[in-house]
């Protein structure tokens, strides 16, 4: 008699939220060229909706930036955002500040 043993692994839709602030100074072709690499470091995942704030003042100066262009994207996909994506995110020329909230 053959014994036959499967792993079931259940897989869930991650869901995340992303709100990022962009220096007022980047063009739109800048804005453009700066998604196309963010499409890139996601990988699997895939931003089901994107809502431009528009530019609003800061608070308080950021990298001598005294407003900033707001963006909020919601992204679902099978995969788990890695470490290495905050950290690309921190380094990013254009991004003043950033927000990753898992749902």
């Amino acid at each position: 008699m053959i014994f036959s043993l499967f792993t079931w692994i259940i897989v869930e839709m991650q869901s995340y939220k992303l709100i990022l602030v962009l220096k007022s100074s980047l063009s739109e072709a800048e804005r453009k060229k700066f998604f196309e690499t963010l499409r890139l470091w996601l990988k699997d995942l895939k931003i089901v909706k994107e809502n431009e704030w528009g530019q609003k003042t800061l608070s308080y100066s950021i990298r001598k930036e005294t407003s900033g262009f707001y963006i909020e994207l919601a992204l679902e996909g099978d995969s788990i955002i890695d470490f290495d994506f905050e950290k690309k995110l921190k380094t990013a020329d254009g991004v003043l500040r950033h927000v990753l909230l898992k749902n």
